[in-house]
Parts: C-alpha cells; structure tokens; sequence
C-alpha cells in the first residue's frame, strides 16, 4: 500500500481503511464528491460497500460517539431554531436537543471536525455529535427545509417566484454579488431578494428591518417619509439578519456591537445597485437598516436637481474655477452627496485628478479616487487630505468637515491652487460662514478660499394627479410671499393622490437650493468679523434667495406644495 494515497485519507475514510472495512482504492473512489459533506458515505452506501447502518455503527464506536435511529425520533422534538437553517441546509445537520449551554447535533460524519466548529462558533454551545445514518439525515433535512418553506409563504402571504423580480422593465433576474459557497435557495433569501427589488422600483431610499418585543416590521423610506409594507413572523427575525449580514460581508456572530458594510445586487450586465448596510443591537435584537445608493443618480446632470438658471448658472461658475472651496449645507439626508458628485462629475475629465475622502464612499465613480476615512486605522479625514496634497491633485472633494484640522487643511488645499468641494451640517448659507469661525479657522482664512456656499433641502414633488387649491391671502403671506407676487397669474396646486403615487400625491423628489457666491461685500463682512445676520442681510441685497424663498418659488411652478414648502423650510 503506498504511502501517498494513504495520506490523502483522513477522518472516516482513513478510518474505514485502516481497519480493512474498504480498500484503499474504494475509499479514494468515493472521496470524489461533488462538496457535500455527505458525499464520502452516500458514495459507500451506493456503490454497495457497506450499508448506511453499517457506516453510522462504525463511525460510532471507532469515534467515541453515541448512535441514533432518526426514524424513532419525534420531529416535534427537534430544536431546529438552535442553529441556522443556512448552516443545517450547508452541513446537513439537524440540531436533535438543547440541555443548558450544551447542544446535540445529528450528522453522519463524527470526524468532520471543521463542521463541529463552526457550529460551535455560530452557536457559542458546546457541541455533541450524534451520529445518524446519511440517507435518513439527508431525508430529515430536506422535509424541514421543505416546512420551512411553506411556514413563511403561509405567514407571509407571498409566493416567492423568482420569475416576478424581473418585472417593471428589469428583464433579468437580480443575482446579489456573493460567492459561490453563500447561495441559498431558502425562502428567506428569496424574501429578501423581493424586498431589494420592491424598493428599487418605488424608488426607496432606504430599509429599515425593526424587531420588537411582539412584533417585526419592515419600513421603506420614500420619497422622505416611513411607510410599513411587511410584518414577517417574529421568529424569522434572526435568520433576516444573518443573510443581510452574510451578504453584506459582515460577522453574523457578532451581535452586541454596530457594524457596517455593503452590498451589491446586480439588475443587468450594465446596472447594479449598491446597499450601505448598518446594524444596531437593539433590546429585541438587530435593527437593520439598509441605505440604497443609485450610481446612475449622480448622472442625472444638474438640470435634473432642480436648480433655477441663476442658481445652476453660479454653481458652474464656483465649480469652473481652478482653485478656491465650495460648500455644500444641509441636514442628513437633504441630497449633499448627490450634488457634490453631480459636481464631481462635471469635472471628471481625463486631464483632471480628482480625489475624495468620504466616510464612506456612497458612490462609485469611475476616474475618481475614492478613499474610505477609517479613523479606528488613523485614516482621518486630515491624514487623507495631508496625502492627496502630495498626489498632485486638481480637484479634492472632502466628505465632511468636521474640525479644526480638517477645515485647515481645506482651506489650505483651496489657497494653494486646488478645487475643494465638501459638506457642513448647518441650517442655512450665511450660517455656514460662521461655523468655519466658530471652529477656529481664521476670517481672512475664509474669505480667501471660500468661494461659493450652497444650502440644500428636499421636498417632495407633487404627482401628475395635483389638484389646484384655495390658499387665502392671508396664508400666501404669511408663508412669505410678497402682496405683488399675488397677482392672480398662478395658481397653487395640492396633494390628491392616484394609483401611481399610492395616494400619497407625491412621486419623487427635488431640491430647493440657497446658492450663495462669497462677494468682495461678503467678504469684507466676513474680515470684520461679521455674523451670519449680516452676512443674510448683504446676500439679500445682491439677489440671493433664501431657501423659503426659493421653496415659494416651485409653488408657484406648480411642482410642489406650500404644506410641503413649509415644513422642509421650518426657520
């Protein structure tokens, strides 16, 4: 018997042949399996060489571990929900029992040592293998993956068919970007997948995956607002998380801490959508929330935004010029990231090196360099901008300035001949001005490089099914309109809701800007030490509306309403 082939024997088939049960070429023959980890017995049992109750009493006895006849093992007694139904579908193993902190699992291998810890590692119990015989495993799996299966169409009411997820225009089946080794044909993998696309055409913003003590939810955002369209069985809350998680290429055994990721779902060859995952340990399990990022977004052009002419007219100024900072206002969520990179897109010309530091990077653009903050690594966002000055770069797009370092830096980067583009959290444009003073940069420092400021809010646009209302006068000018500007040649339009918006009466988004150039006024205002009262003040006097303005503005175009207007614009 030669040496080399008996080496490449190990666990039961070494033991097999050792004590003379199979010959050394038999158990070679039937070590060629197609990966289950199954293959090595059922190729025994099937080519005849030993019985399926010879190979589970000799696995038994020449490991040290107890036999099972599953036939005369009640299925109502399975503690099936001890381990994830991914791993017993991917290691055919059933859990048979719980007692304390210690779990038994029926397999038909005891020497499959690398399925024992990694059960023991999912789990956190201490694992005793039981041993079955194969034929009736792998029959005891499929029944409770099959059960499985039409438990969560009964409780969920959908027929998961993977044919449906290629309708309203997407005409191939979506395939999540993930290895071989990770795809499952579960119902609960075909449940997520559906949500995925749902969202994608309503043109969601973000998931929200919600455990509570009594119920689960599943939340889209649309349009800015929260809406419920599923509420799952409670105890599917674990095996929604470990997919997500798997997917997203997080640690599905690390349940007490946040984590981040991301994920791919690929809609065709030439469109795929990514998903910024982020998990929070919550009192009744993980709260998930899934953030949508469309490339093709940052393609629409600024047209698409809702710039007026005057507006996008100044901002292709700002971002024309070869050196200064231009800053971009808003809270979270009000489409900065949009704008910056409809910005960067402008710009990004083979004969331009753009750099960005973002935390993290939302979207992919191809051509710019795209770098990741990782603060826990030291990467901040001054370490990143410190390396991109010696990148040669034309133009730096910062994700947000947060400090004094950062700021300084910026400000230097846009005196020295580059374009910096980044985002502030403040309310308005003027304010923003008196942020960067506020966090120590110095006025003459700010007046010299910032060169543009532009503050953002999103309001919802009103659906084809508008309808016009009565708005007394009273209101009109309340809100802010001029008595001139009521001059009976417009006419106010409301929400009325039909099919295609759901009833909501709003379909899609749109910006409503305050773009503010720094003028030699503003500036002077800014070097004597100004507030952002003055700063408003003189921006008035050279024309620039304020975002309420601005907002009143698409009421009279007749594309969103003053309810809406009011409350994004709320000072």
């Amino acid at each position: 018997m030669s040496a080399t082939p008996q080496a490449a024997l190990s666990g039961l088939a070494r033991a097999l042949v050792q004590h003379g049960r199979l010959l050394e070429a038999e158990a070679l023959q039937c070590t060629s399996g197609s990966g289950n980890p199954n293959d090595f017995v059922l190729e025994v049992i099937n080519r005849g060489l030993m019985s399926a109750n010879d190979v589970a009493r000799f696995a038994a006895d020449t490991f040290g571990t107890p036999a099972l006849d599953l036939a005369a093992f009640e299925q109502s007694h399975l503690a099936i929900d001890a381990i994830d139904r991914k791993l017993m579908l991917k290691h055919q193993v059933v859990a048979l029992g719980r007692r304390g902190n210690r779990l038994a699992l029926a397999l038909a291998d005891p020497s499959n040592l690398r399925i024992l810890d990694e059960i023991r590692f999912q789990t956190g119990l201490a694992v005793d293998p039981v041993v079955v015989e194969a034929p009736k495993l792998i029959a005891l799996v499929e029944r409770l993956s099959e059960s499985a299966s039409t438990a969560l169409k009964d409780l969920t009411g959908e027929e998961f068919d993977m044919d449906l997820l290629g309708q309203d225009g997407l005409a191939d089946a979506p395939v999540i970007e993930e290895s071989a080794s990770e795809v499952d044909d579960a119902p609960v993998v075909r449940f997520i997948q559906k949500l995925l696309i749902d969202a994608i055409n309503e043109g969601a913003s973000d998931i929200h995956f919600e455990p509570y003590e009594k119920y689960y939810r599943i939340r889209f955002r649309t349009d800015g607002i929260l809406r419920e369209i599923a509420q799952p069985p409670l105890v599917l809350k674990e095996k929604i998380a470990a997919r997500i998680k798997v997917i997203s290429r997080l640690d599905i055994s690390e349940k007490r801490v946040p984590q981040d990721g991301r994920m791919k779902l690929v809609l065709s060859k030439n469109k795929s959508i990514d998903f910024r995952v982020s998990t929070l340990p919550t009192l009744h399990g993980e709260k998930i929330v899934m953030r949508i990022l469309d490339p093709t977004s940052a393609m629409l052009g600024v047209d698409a935004l809702g710039y007026e002419p005057d507006q996008k007219a100044a901002l292709l100024d700002a971002v024309s010029r070869p050196y200064g900072m231009v800053l971009v206002t808003g809270p979270t969520g009000s489409g900065k990231t949009v704008s910056l990179y409809t910005c960067l897109n402008i710009l990004n010309k083979p004969g331009v090196n753009i750099s960005t530091a973002e935390d993290p990077a939302e979207i992919n653009l191809p051509g710019v360099n795209q770098v990741n903050v990782n603060e826990k690594a030291g990467l901040t966002f001054a370490s990143a901008l410190r390396a991109f000055l010696r990148q040669d770069p034309d133009v730096i797009m910062v994700g947000e300035i947060r400090d004094l370092e950062t700021a300084e830096i910026s400000v230097k980067a846009a005196q020295t001949g580059h374009l910096v583009l980044s985002t502030l959290h403040t309310n308005d444009a003027p304010s923003t001005l008196e942020r960067l003073k506020n966090m120590g940069v110095a006025p003459f420092n700010i007046a010299s490089s910032v060169i543009m400021i532009t503050a953002q809010r999103l309001a919802r646009r009103l659906c084809t099914c508008k309808q016009p209302v009565d708005i007394p006068i009273e209101a009109l000018i309340s809100a802010g309109f001029a008595e001139e500007d009521i001059d009976g040649t417009w006419q106010p339009y409301g929400p009325k809701g039909c099919e295609r918006c759901k009833g909501s009466g709003y379909k899609g988004r749109l910006g409503i800007y305050q773009v503010m150039p720094i003028s030699e006024e503003i500036a002077r205002i800014i070097m004597t030490n100004g507030n952002s009262m003055d700063i408003a003040a003189q921006a008035q006097i050279e024309g620039v509306r304020d975002l309420r303005q601005s907002g009143l503005l698409k009421v009279k175009q007749g594309v969103t309403s003053l309810t809406e207007v009011l409350a994004c614009t709320n000072e």
